[in-house]
């Protein structure tokens, strides 16, 4: 007999760790057993369900082979088995995902990656209230159904198939992006939703593949450096509210701010495309800059003290995504010059040099000490991605009213020494990555 655990993103049964046990170390002596739903891949032949009443359920067998090479059927234990175990055992056996928790399914959409979210609550399907719709929850419902990642949450319904549009049972859904299911995330005990017509419904666009970004740490440490900036330099960066709210009553033209500046190199790591979620109409012209803008917030920049309370911060409030330079092989398709398409692609990064306007934190009011600077690429996750975990990074910082000095920059969110430890070991969602 044998137990399993999985993280639950697994392609596999046989990426998670195995352990073999004997039938007395199985406490329970159930057999591990799933019920899936929706086929949609292709069949693996070293695991196996039996006993059920259709194809799709029953206890599950893997295939081993012993020391001798003799190949044979066994079970694994129930204990330790859970929705996670069983959404990898679905997935690999291509009938689509664990039928446990709430039941949800998409319907109405041009193809089986989109359409309008429906769940089940007792024998009754509905819809989902779209207020408070966002990338977190929609990639949950992506990861559910085994359809990859969320390219879009969608709050408005109305252009899908609505003919056979059911009565909303759901609302308030709140999701942190990372849970395996719907159930497992918050939502209203009765549902309350000002828009509860059928267009208003919650949908999803899934994808197999995502963007990735990440940061180039080193760099970051590398560049950092202390400018006291003239006020008559900074108009064009205080229109863009780059600069922190008491330079609001300085005394302008005259005086300076002192700046924290650093270069930031952000790589796209997965395997599609990173684009603004903004369509072209909505960009905004900057005058002070002369391109178009198509993202109001992107990057935020904080100076944090030692429990984690903002000292400064750079919004860095507007910004234009191109490809600045990319790995061999791979050739820019984005740029922000005349009005061009925005975006990184995939194999490249966007370099925002420390020279240029709001590239920097406004430090003028930040007294000597010891900090931590913080930097959130798509802090608001309006984008999707398939990891979000690597879009944090910190450094240490001493500041002693003169020089400043960065140390142990590191991709993570905070600076236990678990944390240090899974994230210089986490190897991210590889399956979506580029080699």
């Amino acid at each position: 007999m044998n137990e399993v655990r999985c993280v639950g993103v697994e392609k596999s049964i046989w990426s998670c760790p195995f352990k073999n046990i004997t039938s007395e170390d199985c406490q329970h002596m159930e057999d591990a057993a799933v019920r899936c739903n929706v086929a949609y891949m292709g069949l693996e032949n070293s695991i196996r369900i039996t006993g059920g009443r259709t194809r799709y359920e029953g206890r599950v067998e893997v295939l081993s082979t012993d020391s001798n090479g003799t190949q044979s059927w066994g079970l694994i234990c129930g204990e330790t088995w859970t929705t996670k175990e069983a959404m990898v055992a679905c997935r690999q056996l291509g009938l689509g995902y664990a039928n446990q928790g709430v039941q949800i399914r998409i319907v109405g959409g041009r193809s089986s990656y989109e359409g309008r979210v429906e769940v089940q609550v007792g024998s009754k399907w509905g819809t989902v209230c779209s207020s408070g719709w966002t990338t977190r929850e929609a990639m949950v419902v992506c990861r559910q159904l085994g359809l990859g990642y969320s390219m879009h949450a969608i709050n408005e319904t109305w252009y899908w198939d609505s003919s056979n549009v059911t009565e909303m049972i759901m609302s308030g859904v709140k999701c942190t992006g990372n849970e395996m299911s719907l159930s497992h995330c918050q939502h209203h005990k009765t549902v309350s939703c000002q828009k509860s017509a059928a267009k208003f419904a919650a949908g999803v666009i899934c994808s197999d593949t995502a963007s990735d970004l990440v940061l180039n740490a080193p760099l970051v440490q590398q560049t950092v450096y202390i400018e006291d900036r003239p006020l008559h330099m900074l108009y064009c960066a205080a229109e863009e509210d780059c600069l922190s709210k008491s330079a609001a009553k300085a005394n302008w033209p005259y005086g300076h701010r002192r700046l924290l500046r650093f270069s930031s190199q952000i790589h796209n790591i997965g395997r599609a495309d990173f684009k603004p979620k903004a369509g072209r109409h909505s960009w905004v012209w900057h005058a002070c800059h002369g391109h178009y803008h198509s993202m109001n917030i992107f990057t935020h920049y904080d100076l944090l003290n030692a429990n984690g309370t903002k000292v400064a911060e750079g919004h860095k409030a507007s910004f234009c995504l191109e490809d600045t330079d990319c790995q061999e092989g791979v050739s820019k398709r984005y740029e922000c010059a005349n009005f061009g398409d925005q975006g990184i692609t995939v194999g490249c990064w966007d370099l925002y040099r420390h020279d240029i306007d709001c590239q920097w934190i406004d430090i003028t009011d930040v007294k000597p000490g010891n900090y931590i600077m913080q930097v959130v690429i798509n802090p608001n996750h309006e984008v999707a991605e398939s990891d979000f975990t690597n879009n944090a990074m910190k450094c240490n910082c001493k500041y002693d009213g003169h020089r400043i000095w960065l140390h142990n920059c590191h991709i993570g969110d905070a600076f236990s020494e678990e944390a240090e430890r899974r994230f210089e070991k986490y190897p991210g969602q590889l399956n979506n990555q580029v080699s």
